[in-house]
């Protein structure tokens, strides 16, 4: 559903901000203290942000308010499905290791897709954050946003939750499987 103005048809936008405001009920343990009206009338005003989360619910990301950055006036929204998003798995890393690769290549990146999207992967630690909301990637795992010393030779990170632990592991960039895909953030 790419759009170039990034942009949504107002019966989208309608339909968009019904389900995250259902959404924003059903989970108020994620972002106590925060108010959907307040919310809602930020992202009034920036339509390519909405743009952004639906192109994040599409892709099977459920996206919810998980924070406010009390520095930046920034409300934030973390990819909340509880496997990585369906839409978004079978990627390697990013463009470089995409081009690395000589046979078999996927069809995307888990980097471009996010910059298509207008979001950015989950950090470590924005990942270990998301954690502590629930028991996120049990049965899959998520491309993290890689440190450039690692990505540098090669390496890349991703994580998930087993054994009612959180885990970071690294593998080769180029590598992908039909279990792990990428979870992202976006500001607002």
């Amino acid at each position: 559903m790419q759009n170039e103005k990034r942009e949504l048809p107002s019966e989208r936008c309608e339909e968009l901000f019904s389900l995250l405001s259902a959404r924003f009920d059903k989970n108020m343990s994620r972002h106590q203290g925060l108010n959907w009206t307040e919310i809602q009338a930020k992202l009034d005003v920036k339509p390519e942000k909405l743009w952004s989360l639906s192109e994040m619910e599409e892709t099977g990301g459920e996206p919810d308010v998980v924070d406010y950055d009390q520095a930046t006036k920034e409300f934030i929204f973390f990819d909340c499905s509880p496997e990585s998003p369906n839409g978004r798995r079978n990627i390697c890393y990013d463009r470089d290791a995409l081009a690395s690769r000589k046979e078999h290549k996927p069809e995307n990146s888990a980097i471009d897709m996010a910059t298509t999207m207008g979001i950015e992967l989950l950090t470590e630690e924005q990942y270990r954050e998301l954690q502590k909301l629930g028991d996120f990637d049990t049965k899959t795992s998520s491309w993290v946003k890689t440190p450039p010393e690692i990505r540098k030779i090669g390496g890349a990170l991703f994580g998930d939750r087993r054994y009612d632990h959180v885990f970071i592991y690294h593998n080769s960039a180029s590598s992908y499987y039909g279990v792990r895909g990428f979870r992202g953030v976006l500001k607002v």
